[in-house]
């Protein structure tokens, strides 16, 4: 078994989540009392959320890449950046390891191809929305990607940043999610992508009206698949 190493803490809600499913599928995988061999490197969300309001994506693609190469160090063979958001600066982190990069996009790109979905909604931060990163890559990927409307958009982050990488779950804010999904919906997306990886906590991707993508489960099985026998190609660690 391959060892699978973590970058988490941004937030530590969905790190949880991410352990919690590494586990479980290899539990499932290898039955017993079957585990994974996990590294994690968590780090101060508070740190990063500074960063990321102040534009300083430099800096924290050193702190990012800085954790990555620790992991290696410490006997990783693959890294995640266990976030959607933090994906804008995957290929400055991938630079400081010689280990795959497990890239979220690439990953949920080819599972929506999987399905026959190339119009999804993508639900996520502001960053992930609006920075370009998300939708170039997944065009890229063959995938045309479909955001919200602005006021949506600002209902979302919210949502994510006050709520859920809180430990904050209200119906209230699920009803909102699930408004936003119908009308687009109404305007020809074809499937949802959970675009943080804390959305999992709110919303089910197979009780939405749309086919959903839970990119913090994709990631999981995709490590999981690495750890136990899977190959990543240089695409997933590419800029």
């Amino acid at each position: 078994m391959r060892i699978i190493g973590l970058i988490g803490g941004m937030s530590f809600e969905s790190s949880a989540v991410y352990y919690r499913l590494i586990n479980e599928m290899v539990r499932d995988r290898l039955g017993g009392l079957a585990s994974a061999e996990v590294l994690m490197h968590s780090v101060n969300f508070e740190e990063i959320v500074t960063m990321q309001k102040a534009g300083r994506w430099d800096d924290a693609a050193t702190r990012l890449g800085d954790a990555a190469h620790r992991l290696q160090t410490a006997g990783a063979e693959c890294v995640l950046i266990c976030t959607n958001t933090m994906h804008l600066i995957a290929p400055e982190v991938a630079a400081r390891v010689s280990i795959p990069l497990i890239h979220i996009i690439d990953e949920t790109a080819a599972a929506l191809k999987a399905a026959g979905r190339v119009k999804p909604l993508l639900l996520a931060t502001r960053y992930t929305m609006e920075h370009g990163f998300y939708t170039d890559r997944m065009a890229r990927n063959g995938v045309s990607v479909m955001v919200p409307g602005t006021e949506d958009r600002t209902v979302t982050h919210d949502i994510i940043f006050n709520e859920l990488c809180a430990g904050i779950v209200k119906e209230e804010s699920r009803r909102k999610l699930m408004a936003i999904i119908e009308r687009a919906k109404a305007e020809g997306a074809d499937s949802v992508i959970l675009g943080c990886t804390e959305i999992c906590l709110i919303l089910d991707p197979n009780a939405l009206i749309l086919p959903g993508f839970d990119t913090t489960a994709i990631h999981a099985q995709t490590a999981v698949d690495f750890a136990l026998g899977g190959e990543k190609t240089s695409a997933s660690q590419a800029a």
